[in-house]
């Protein structure tokens, strides 16, 4: 009876991912319609519309693509590990580029309007945020994607990255919530308490992304869904581990 039944539920999980993509999405969407709507849209002048790009590439960056490059593992589980890791580094540095993006917005429209940069706890935790995620990708560099360290090195350095990936999703939403406020409370602080409708629409906007990383924390711990071992993979790194560091392959 135990060999009928799958692993992992499939279809619950496939839900489950699905309505990740939907909050996600939809985060993204709502950040578009707040900063295009009620903040002027978007440009590259030093203008306000300028900033507006800041929380949109900071949303669609540190949360919804670093977000999925951390999926991956769970969702292309039956892919080839190397393929996986690929996908995972490349969807890494697409949320690297557009992070940047983001924060070369805000300065700059703060160098051109002549506002103080670096005083707020929003900007203290972005600036802690992104240099750990630039770290972040670098060591899964070089340690899992273009490997120079030993296996034992790699080995014991995966449940740190993995923590220090979990964390920067935490890190990620919470500064968008403390910026999320800091928007509003420097744009509509007069009208804020009485419901405004931009108001409305940026706390639900905070909702989303506590939403959205929840169940992205729920998939990524919850030990159904892991990745299951693959013997032909860890025959394979086995060998190469053998053949790399000096050891003498053993037969059973």
């Amino acid at each position: 009876m135990e060999e009928s039944s799958p692993r992992r539920s499939c279809s619950v999980f496939a839900g489950l991912v699905g309505v990740s993509q939907v909050l996600g999405l939809a985060s993204v969407v709502l950040t578009g319609v707040w900063m295009g709507h009620y903040r002027g849209g978007f440009a590259w002048d030093g203008s306000p519309q300028e900033f507006n790009l800041h929380p949109l590439c900071m949303v669609l960056g540190l949360v919804f693509l670093q977000g999925d490059a951390i999926l991956v593992y769970r969702v292309f589980y039956k892919e080839a590990k190397k393929t996986v890791k690929i996908l995972h580094g490349v969807i890494h540095l697409l949320a690297l580029i557009m992070s940047i993006v983001g924060f070369v917005a805000v300065f700059d429209f703060h160098r051109a309007a002549r506002i103080p940069d670096m005083y707020s706890l929003h900007s203290w935790c972005g600036m802690v945020t992104l240099i750990l995620f630039c770290l972040q990708w670098v060591m899964g560099l070089l340690f899992f994607l273009c490997p120079v360290a030993s296996s034992w090195l790699r080995a014991t350095y995966l449940p740190i990255h993995v923590f220090c990936g979990l964390a920067l999703m935490v890190l990620s939403i919470g500064t968008s919530l403390l910026g999320i406020t800091e928007k509003l409370l420097f744009s509509i602080m007069p009208s804020y308490s009485h419901f405004a409708p931009e108001g409305v629409l940026a706390n639900v906007l905070g909702i989303l992304l506590v939403c959205f990383g929840l169940l992205l924390g729920y998939l990524i711990t919850k030990e159904e869904y892991r990745r299951p071992p693959n013997p032909e993979e860890e025959a394979l790194s086995v060998h190469f581990k053998t053949l790399t560091e000096g050891g003498s392959l053993t037969t059973p």
